[in-house]
């Protein structure tokens, strides 16, 4: 007696409308699955409702004004959470979203000190404008279509390779020397000294062998793992935060319960946003170089964290398109004019997604979880502030891990290909920019490719976009010569 063959992930049958409508079944997962996965990137982003806070409120713009630390923290929450559900909702995918971390750098150290708060976010805004503008009319798609597959897969292993960096840095294992060379070194002074980071290296190995083990929410057990030890740990020994005085003190976010565990949030900066600029005080040269730079950003970092998400979900197909992908850029520029909007900067797609990825989301049923939860940041904040990031790191080593993987699919074996690959690799991670490392990546490959004789496999586009990646790396000269402060 033969046995029926099981179905495969496209025949099997939805179960009620909620499957059939972010197609569940289809892909291969469980709600049970899409909600573990949703807790594991909200987990893993959770950070940014007070990283985000401490980077835009701790610059004072043109005329001398800060943000406001808990109005950015409860603006950043209810961004995050609009926004991860509805990219959820429009193209079902598992893509969570908040304020980008490379854009609101740029915005808290770069433009504020050049416009006011107020036009700053104008500016963000304006951005996301042409951001939409580009995805609508196709022109973002074709130019994302003219990148050769291998620097597709260079994209992937590079982001993956800059989530695990960010996760050895946010832990205290990675740590800046203070000195040239070399520029970073391990822990303090060279060992591993400080309690937080050793529970960090605790909760990357449980993690691991969970993984490894293929023990169903193994992030997520690890995750939760990590946190309650670390609350019990903190307890005890009242480590307290690092600061000069206090080396072994925790990165970012003290793991205590004490308090109160909600409160109303402050949403008075939404809306704070001035179109009417001064360009008494400010150049339109400079202006235009502000938004250049913006969309550039926030072009190739979205477009690249986008398809590595999807290559490690398993959607993307050779080319590394993905389901509904004009929808979803759509969307991601939408992002940059409600973060604006909102004074909580741009609102992208995160990188840490990949961690509920990991986890088996596969669906952007998984959003309205991780939405669900930023929504309810507002009001929980001292929750939200328990899981320290040496904990968080942990996860997002682990997908970094999973993510370099993808370096299987490229033949290294032509140097043409592998130079730009190498470049677009490193990079990204080295300079904590992921436009950074796609600009390098792009340009190599345009050069290399050119003068050996293999000119034709490059497409026009191609050509445009390296040209403009040039000028994005020359910015810096460029304001300088038409005499931009």
């Amino acid at each position: 007696m033969t046995t029926a063959p099981s179905p495969t992930r496209s025949e099997v049958e939805p179960t009620n409308a909620l499957d059939r409508f972010f197609e569940i079944s289809k892909r291969g997962s469980t709600i049970g699955t899409e909600i573990r996965g949703g807790l594991v990137t909200f987990v893993t982003m959770a950070y940014i409702v007070i990283l985000n806070p401490i980077i835009l409120s701790g610059s004072a713009d043109v005329a001398g004004n800060t943000l406001d630390f808990s109005a950015v923290g409860a603006a950043t929450a209810l961004t995050a959470g609009v926004m991860t559900i509805l990219f959820g909702l429009i193209t079902r995918l598992p893509f969570g979203f908040a304020a980008g971390l490379g854009i609101n750098a740029f915005v808290a150290f770069s433009v504020v000190g050049q416009v006011t708060w107020p036009e700053a976010m104008a500016l963000v805004m304006i951005n996301g404008l042409v951001i939409v503008l580009l995805a609508a009319t196709g022109l973002r798609k074709m130019i994302f279509d003219a990148v050769p597959f291998q620097l597709k897969i260079a994209i992937t292993v590079g982001i993956g390779l800059f989530i695990a960096f960010i996760g050895f840095v946010n832990s205290g294992f990675v740590t800046s020397t203070g000195s040239a060379s070399p520029p970073v070194g391990l822990g303090v002074g060279g060992s591993v000294a400080t309690v937080p980071t050793v529970l960090f290296i605790v909760t990357l190995i449980l993690t691991g062998i969970l993984v490894a083990r293929k023990v169903k929410g193994g992030l997520l057990i690890g995750l939760v793992s990590g946190t309650v030890l670390a609350v019990i740990v903190e307890a005890i020994w009242h480590l307290g935060a690092a600061s000069d005085d206090n080396a072994g003190g925790w990165g970012l976010t003290v793991p205590t319960l004490t308090g109160a565990p909600f409160g109303l949030p402050d949403l008075s900066l939404i809306g704070a946003v001035d179109f009417g600029f001064d360009f008494s005080k400010v150049s339109l040269v400079a202006i235009v170089m502000i938004v250049f730079t913006l969309v550039f950003s926030n072009f190739f970092d979205a477009m690249g964290t986008m398809t590595g998400l999807a290559k490690e979900a398993d959607l993307a197909n050779e080319n590394g398109d993905f389901p509904r992908i004009k929808s979803a850029l759509v969307v991601e520029g939408v992002g940059a004019i409600i973060g604006g909007g909102t004074s909580s900067s741009s609102s992208t797609v995160f990188i840490e997604s990949g961690a509920g990825i990991g986890e088996g989301a596969r669906t952007g049923f998984a959003n309205l979880i991780t939405g669900g939860m930023f929504l309810l940041a507002m009001f929980l904040t001292p929750l939200t502030s328990i899981v320290p990031t040496e904990i968080a790191a942990a996860a997002l080593v682990i997908v970094g891990a999973m993510m370099m993987a993808q370096i299987k699919y490229i033949d290294l074996t032509e140097f043409s290909v592998l130079l730009p690959v190498f470049l677009t690799v490193t990079v990204m991670p080295l300079t904590y920019s992921i436009a950074n490392g796609i600009g390098a990546g792009f340009v190599s490959w345009v050069l290399v490719q050119a003068f050996s004789g293999k000119a034709r496999r490059i497409s026009p586009l191609l050509w445009i976009v390296a040209a403009g990646f040039v000028i994005f790396f020359a910015r810096g000269p460029i304001e300088a010569l038409f005499g931009v402060a």
